[in-house]
């Protein structure tokens, strides 16, 4: 496979509740049947075997600190040289790393999604398009608290919190600050089309180019 162009990094980020999800999987499925994967990096979060249940319950999963960043930086490299990976699995119901895994083949087109990651300077030094999806925080508060509630059981109150105590200042001191590294800024997530549609045209030209040997 030495022949092979490198694949092309996209990495998507934002705040909770931003829309980036919505932005990954939109450009994703513009792409159906094509080389393409999703690395997330919430499948990222540090092993925590060595604590005990209790002290898992304190894990800050808004802080850099709980990624597992040196893995999810090589697992990127690996896949940028055509070698498939075992994506680890995070169980958020025993708060530590499931011994599940999941093998990831390599392909053309790595859309890479997370809150930080565009805050390692290693990991935006592998991307090759980096996108910030910028959300007022009133409407990522309000998607949280659907979310938590509908989907994860949660209370109200213990959303709100978790949102004011933890959620909004990392929010403010790690991943808004990050924004200044981004290629482009896509106001109001998946409902965005334009702008996906801008994405996904540049993607395009940007694979033409390689087939072609035209990037010049």
């Amino acid at each position: 496979m030495t022949d092979k162009k490198r694949p092309i990094v996209i990495g998507v980020t934002g705040g909770s509740g931003s829309g980036k999800t919505s932005v990954s999987r939109a450009i994703y499925n513009q792409f159906t049947g094509h080389s393409i994967l999703m690395l997330e990096q919430d499948f990222y979060y540090k092993n925590q075997d060595d604590l005990s249940f209790e002290e898992r319950l304190k894990t800050n999963y808004d802080h850099p600190f709980a990624f597992d960043t040196d893995l999810l930086i090589q697992h990127l490299e690996d896949l940028i040289h055509y070698k498939a990976i075992e994506k680890p699995v995070y169980d958020y119901a025993a708060h530590t790393r499931s011994k599940e895994i999941i093998i990831q083949e390599p392909k053309e087109v790595i859309i890479l999604e997370g809150i930080l990651i565009l805050e390692d300077p290693r990991l935006r030094k592998l991307m090759d398009i980096k996108v910030y999806v910028d959300t007022d925080d009133d409407i990522r508060i309000i998607r949280r608290i659907k979310r938590d509630i509908e989907e994860r059981g949660r209370t109200l109150n213990s959303v709100i919190e978790q949102y004011l105590t933890v959620v909004k200042p990392m929010h403010h001191q790690f991943v808004e600050p990050s924004k200044k590294y981004a290629d482009i800024i896509i106001p109001e997530g998946g409902t965005n089309q334009v702008a996906i549609d801008l994405m996904t045209t540049k993607i395009r030209s940007i694979l033409v180019e390689e087939l072609t040997g035209t990037n010049n």
